[in-house]
């Protein structure tokens, strides 16, 4: 199989009854994914758009989410799902920037969209009470999309230095290369058995939970998904459901670590926990591994890779080896380098970016030929991360090259929230930083310089920013400075205002 249209075909055909979605106590089998997505994709034709039109999903995590996925998939349109901690103004970016023609929105997000500068595009399908019959308004027989493993078939917006949402163009083979590799070579890094069942901690409308759903769900297993991640939820889930498998960032293993009467008996059933978006620190991965009890995968890539393209398998995790710090080794298929200011391949142990050569990798920017042609040269994905490979050939990340703050697996980037800063009356210039933070790995600490005879306080600055920035953008502290350090050419000292956060640190992230 190289498409989720075959996917979903295939496993409602061989195990129509088993359950493909659990939410809230809610079941969708591979037979009713099947039919529902058929419905949805004869909706979405039959509301006149064309293959390669983007449709839109603002809400929560939900089985609804995967019906839509495979909906699009079978009417070849691309599916762009929203993160909903977005403001109306981000959210409104992101749906004029994809010409999205259809929307598929939650009740609870209605007063986003109606707080945007313009109205949505295209059609708005409320995901309501009459969500159900509008389905049923449309016929459950196979459509005819005539999908490859190269056809577009979800976009993703990441931010970047410019401070404006990129959408990253993702197809049909980014889904399977990875699972392919694994198998080709008999790896069990990671691993998908039948009877599995994988709890998606990610939401969907990050690179990496729409992955780990869809791995399991191209293998057939059960995926448990929760309308927002919750610790406590999340080990009731786990202990209750007997859940074998579980994707999650470092912050969402602190969360169940320090709930309270949380202990090794709630994960007897746990056989794999999957983990990455952000680095973890070893005090972390070692309380993990002895609560839990059961093999851990480090995943390690980014949305233009098309999600992991190096895995840190369960056999480097061994408490006080040389590899727990490590992102991990390239999969079967995948090549890494790295390299210097001038683009020269640097040798082992030497720092420099980190650049990566998957066949999942992104199709492109959408719109931006220019951004593309600066992040996909000639096949490598250039990350903006800077590491290094060791003699065995495994990746360490020491550093970002690009300025983004990781708050929890969010990327964060200064520049966008510098601009908002400043457009306060009262800040004369801004510059954002990250700096360490146990709970979240990273926050985000803001320098601002006041506009000259003002005095805004921090309460001040963070009710502006309120209701324009998403909450995990918010800085977590704000420090008035007089001045903005800067070389004789005028850039910047950011690492200078970096700096004295992180002196202590092996490494510049957390």
């Amino acid at each position: 199989m190289e498409t989720l249209v075959q996917t979903i075909r295939f496993h409602a055909d061989r195990r129509p009854g088993t359950p493909a979605v659990l939410c809230e106590g809610r079941s969708l089998s591979y037979g009713e994914l099947h039919r529902e997505s058929n419905r949805i994709a004869h909706a979405i034709r039959a509301a006149g758009l064309a293959e390669g039109d983007r449709v839109a999903y603002l809400g929560k995590e939900s089985e609804h989410y995967y019906e839509i996925l495979f909906g699009c998939a079978k009417s070849g349109t691309v599916l762009v799902p929203v993160n909903w901690r977005l403001t109306a103004p981000e959210v409104s970016h992101i749906l004029r920037d994809s010409g999205t023609r259809l929307l598929f929105l939650e009740d609870e997000f209605a007063p986003v969209v109606d707080g945007m500068p313009t109205a949505p595009p295209g059609t708005v399908v409320p995901l309501g009470p009459d969500f159900a019959r509008w389905k049923a308004a449309h016929p459950d027989s196979e459509t005819e999309a005539d999908a490859t493993a190269d056809t577009a078939v979800a976009q993703l917006y990441t931010s970047g230095t410019t401070g404006l949402p990129k959408g990253v163009v993702v197809a049909h083979r980014s889904f399977f290369a990875v699972r392919e590799a694994l198998a080709s070579e008999g790896l069990d890094w990671i691993d998908w058995r039948q009877g599995d069942i994988a709890l998606v901690g990610i939401p969907g409308f990050h690179i990496g939970g729409l992955w780990w759903a869809t791995q399991n769900l191209n293998a057939g297993t059960t995926i448990v998904v929760m309308r927002t991640f919750a610790a406590r939820p999340a080990v009731d889930l786990i202990r209750g459901l007997g859940i074998t498998t579980a994707c999650v960032v470092p912050a969402m293993l602190r969360m169940m670590l320090t709930e309270p009467g949380v202990g090794t008996g709630d994960f007897t059933t746990l056989r794999k926990t999957v983990y990455g978006g952000s680095p973890i620190s070893e005090s972390l991965l070692e309380e993990s591994l002895a609560v839990l009890g059961c093999e851990f995968a480090q995943i390690y890539g980014l949305t233009e890779t098309g999600n992991t393209a190096v895995c840190l398998p369960p056999a480097d995790h061994v408490r006080g080896g040389p590899r727990m710090q490590a992102a991990g080794r390239p999969y079967p298929g995948v090549r890494v380098k790295v390299i210097d200011g001038e683009g020269r391949e640097l040798p082992s142990g030497e720092t420099g970016e980190v650049c990566l050569h998957t066949p999942a990798r992104m199709v492109e920017y959408w719109g931006l030929p220019d951004k593309t042609a600066q992040t996909l040269v000639d096949g490598w994905i250039h990350t903006g991360d800077a590491g290094y490979i060791d003699g065995d050939g495994c990746l360490f990340i020491r550093d970002r090259i690009k300025d983004a703050v990781l708050v929890a697996g969010e990327n964060v980037y200064p520049a966008e929230i510098e601009h908002v800063l400043e457009g306060h009356p009262q800040v004369a210039e801004a510059v954002v930083v990250g700096a360490p933070d146990e709970r979240w790995g990273e926050r985000v600490h803001a320098f601002v310089v006041p506009a000259p005879g003002t005095g805004p306080t921090p309460r001040d600055l963070h009710i502006y920013l309120v209701p324009r920035l998403a909450a995990f953008k918010l800085p977590a502290a704000y420090e008035f400075i007089d001045r903005v350090p800067r070389n004789p050419s005028g850039k910047i000292l950011r690492r200078e205002l970096r700096d004295r956060f992180w002196s202590g640190f092996a490494r510049q992230v957390n």
